[in-house]
């Protein structure tokens, strides 16, 4: 089941929308490989990508909010800040177990939760201020 970019999660911002759009193909090739079998052999890709995506996609999302005075930003930030922490221990455990079933299993719900919960929902009371704002 492919996660779907939908044009209401856009925030408005080309690039912020273009890491969004991203993450949600990654994403999809690590669901399409694990229903096919390969999801030990695509998670330490996708978590390699996730290593230079949360540097840059935060970064960008922060200075925006920032420089938007985005009431929320404090918030928005300590979510970021909880993703860094998960993903972190994603890769502790694939640097001291390896690419393992589990390991696949806690990179889905990890983003499963990120994509619905952060992109859908806080994301989206971003993109709508930005629209106030621009």
């Amino acid at each position: 089941m492919a996660v779907e970019w939908r044009q209401d999660l856009a925030t408005g911002n080309l690039e912020i929308d273009d890491q969004h759009k991203e993450l949600f193909r990654r994403f999809n090739i690590l669901l399409e490989s694990c229903q096919h079998g390969r999801g030990k052999d695509e998670v330490s890709k996708l978590l390699l990508f996730l290593g230079e995506y949360v540097k840059s996609h935060f970064a960008a999302e922060e200075q925006l909010q920032i420089r938007h005075n985005y009431p929320g930003y404090r918030a928005h930030k300590e979510q970021h800040d909880k993703f860094v922490d998960d993903f972190r221990k994603l890769e502790n455990q694939l640097s001291t177990e390896g690419v393992s079933f589990v390991l696949v299993i806690q990179t889905n719900q990890t983003l499963v939760d990120w994509l619905i919960k952060h992109i859908s929902c806080t994301d989206k009371e971003l993109a709508n201020f930005l629209r106030t704002v621009g």
